[in-house]
């Protein structure tokens, strides 16, 4: 039996960088659940429907080549309680530069003490995504650019059809 992995994010929105990550996942994990994390005090540009949504349509494809299922669960609290209660044993968490790795070495060693039995694992991302992240993408797609070198097709549609301005 392979093991269950939890990404966590906000995917808001979802990017080529978010693909990368669970596509490394998909090598080794028998199942992914994309745990979208939800924070009442932040306003997120696409709902939870959205980006569920999102994500599944992102991940079709290489969900079905790959046979390793990616799925959608949202959460609030701590993603080690998530990953208990939504039955992994993985928490899979990417990797962009050594920043990335300073901060998630921290989060990993007090994961590890709250929930000894889930254990994180790092994939380095991409050279050609390490630059991406979602905040930057939500930005130049507000100002009307081109965002399509760093975000699905998909995800490119939905933030045109949100940044879309009436003509007066």
């Amino acid at each position: 039996m392979s093991a269950t992995a939890l990404y966590t994010g906000s995917f808001d929105p979802m990017t080529n960088g978010h693909l990368d990550v669970l596509r490394a996942g998909a090598a080794f994990c028998g199942r992914i659940i994309v745990g979208i994390g939800v924070n009442p005090g932040k306003s997120p540009l696409f709902s939870i429907e959205e980006k569920r949504d999102l994500i599944a349509r992102c991940a079709a494809n290489f969900a079905a080549s790959s046979g390793c299922p990616i799925e959608s669960a949202t959460f609030s609290g701590l993603a080690v309680v998530a990953a208990r209660e939504l039955g992994a044993t993985i928490l899979l968490r990417g990797l962009r530069d050594g920043t990335d790795l300073d901060y998630e070495m921290q989060m990993a060693g007090m994961n590890g003490v709250m929930a000894p039995e889930v254990k994180t694992i790092f994939v380095p991302a991409s050279p050609d995504v390490r630059h991406i992240t979602a905040t930057l993408v939500r930005q130049i797609a507000a100002m009307g650019g081109d965002v399509s070198p760093f975000a699905p097709p998909e995800v490119v549609a939905a933030l045109r059809e949100k940044f879309t301005r009436p003509t007066a």
